[in-house]
């Protein structure tokens, strides 16, 4: 980092040079210490807020506003129906159209949704799983329309199935025609030489949903072996892939915990990719987003919640994160509001520019408590993930309902702690001012009118567009599903013809049918 003028630079505790002679050095395997050997002395975190909300152009004011606030990333939400591939003029769609995301129906939204932020300059995280290579194309698509390269596009696509399964539910097909379609996007981004992470593969949603932080990591990298057997036996080699597989942490309260977790995970992630699949170093590093937890969020003495993310946030960067967002202190009323998530982005910032945390890299390493803590941490989660091979592999493993259940008693647990007294929730259980209550009512968008907007533009779309154009492509994606031939690229045909989210995922949908639990 650049001194401010006058002020002496300071020496890096734990800088590149520094590390000559030690045995487990940041940058070489197995990464416990950072990926990169300079880490934040070289680089910061990417600085991203998570928005969406309402429509494209609705949304398109957010990210831009966050830009010029100085956020680095893009991280996109989307609606439920488009989570779910349903058209906003779906019967299913009815009451959820934008609300808690950006509703996309065709690749036009998509282009509304990022007009005048030029693409090749972004870096652009989408929370899509079911319809991640709908979204992945229309993506492509405006980059094209915009005259920039799909070589060119930066970013992610959450694209993470089974936890979906597990935590989320937002799955659309059953399991195995899902990973069939992951393994094809892999094989399309490595194919094409996109910058594009085809997937991250994310803890967080089970840490919300009630796991612990050593479940987390264990299931976490239960699914990433999944994955990376499936494409392996689809005939893709571990290096032509793995580098771009990126992972998605929650960051909670436990400060030394949380930092502890991060340096657990990158190690075994190292250390399982090069012994059971043969990974070369470059392949076995574990790059990671981080988000702040939700489920810490309270609508009690709301204010609270700054302290909490900056906690979370503190810990993520201690543990290394490579990209980082942070919660608006009032989601757990409504949406963040603009000057919320201003204000977590803020926190990033003094983090980064008035801490000194950037300055060493790794500043816990040595400490007896945080490195016994990663030994312990990193010794249950794979614990955990042998017990998943023992059943077969994380898909069969969830087909069981062994991490539902897993997650369940967590947070049964949890919630028995909490009722107690066991563990504090300042504002709730522990300092409770009874005049520091929640909102009674909060503001919310006109969303019926905002429904009925968006099924006026789709309307739109579908009256302009070629109708045999969009026919053949969808036809071309039947024949894909039906003949085990490649998706990504009639997808991508069809996304540029103009064929919505719903029409796709309706093709697909009477091919592979639709995934029914039965745990």
């Amino acid at each position: 980092m650049t001194p401010s003028a006058g002020v002496p630079a300071k020496q890096s505790v734990y800088s590149a040079k520094d590390w000559a002679g030690d045995v487990e050095p940041p940058g070489i395997f197995p990464y416990r210490r950072g990926i990169y050997s300079g880490m934040y002395t070289d680089r910061l975190w990417t600085m991203r807020q998570y928005a969406g909300f309402g429509t494209a152009e609705e949304t398109n004011h957010r990210f831009r506003a966050l830009l010029a606030a100085g956020q680095t990333g893009l991280s996109t939400a989307f609606d439920l129906p488009t989570q779910m591939g349903y058209d906003s003029d779906h019967p299913m769609a009815a009451g959820e159209v934008g609300r808690v995301g950006v509703a996309i129906d065709t690749v036009d939204d998509l282009a509304d949704l990022f007009q005048a932020i030029p693409l090749d300059q972004v870096s652009t995280s989408m929370t899509i799983n079911a319809t991640a290579s709908m979204l992945l194309a229309m993506y492509i698509v405006v980059a094209e329309e915009q005259g920039v390269s799909r070589t060119s596009l930066r970013g992610t696509i959450q694209n993470d199935i089974l936890k979906e399964y597990v935590a989320r539910g937002t799955y659309i097909f059953p399991p195995e025609p899902s990973l069939r379609l992951i393994v094809d996007i892999f094989r399309f981004v490595a194919s094409e030489g996109l910058k594009v992470n085809p997937i991250s593969i994310s803890g967080y949603h089970m840490r919300e949903a009630g796991a612990t932080a050593i479940e987390e990591v264990g299931f976490t990298l239960a699914n990433a072996c999944e994955y990376v057997k499936r494409a392996i036996d689809a005939g893709l080699a571990i290096d032509q892939f793995a580098p771009k597989l990126s992972f998605f942490f929650a960051s909670h309260n436990d400060l030394f915990e949380e930092a502890a977790k991060f340096r657990a995970a990158r190690r075994l992630w190292a250390t399982v990719a090069r012994d059971r699949f043969g990974a070369s170093d470059a392949a076995c590093r574990l790059r990671f987003h981080t988000q702040t937890g939700g489920v810490t969020l309270q609508a009690h003495q709301p204010l609270n919640n700054v302290v909490r993310v900056t906690v979370q946030a503190l810990a993520a960067v201690m543990g290394g994160t490579q990209s980082l967002h942070t919660n608006g202190y009032d989601e757990a009323l409504s949406l963040p509001s603009e000057g919320a998530a201003t204000l977590a982005l803020r926190t990033q910032q003094v983090l980064a520019y008035e801490s000194g945390v950037t300055e060493p890299v790794d500043p816990l390493a040595g400490s007896y408590y945080v490195e016994s803590l990663t030994d312990q941490i990193e010794r249950e989660a794979l614990s955990l993930i042998k017990t998943i091979d023992g059943l077969g592999g994380a898909a069969s493993a969830i087909e069981r309902g062994y991490f539902q259940d897993a997650i369940g008693k967590s947070a049964y647990l949890a919630q028995q702690a909490f009722e107690k007294g066991h563990t504090s929730v300042i504002g709730v259980n522990r300092f409770v001012d009874s005049a520091s209550t929640p909102p009674s009512h909060t503001a919310f968008p006109a969303f019926e009118a905002l429904a009925g907007r968006q099924r006026e533009r789709l309307a739109k779309t579908r009256a302009s567009r070629d109708t045999e154009a969009v026919r053949n492509a969808l036809d071309g994606i039947r024949v894909a599903a039906q003949t085990e031939g490649v998706l990504m690229e009639p997808i991508v045909s069809a996304v540029r013809a103009r064929a919505s989210i719903g029409e796709m995922s309706d093709v697909l949908r009477g091919v592979w049918g639709v995934f029914r639990p039965s745990f």
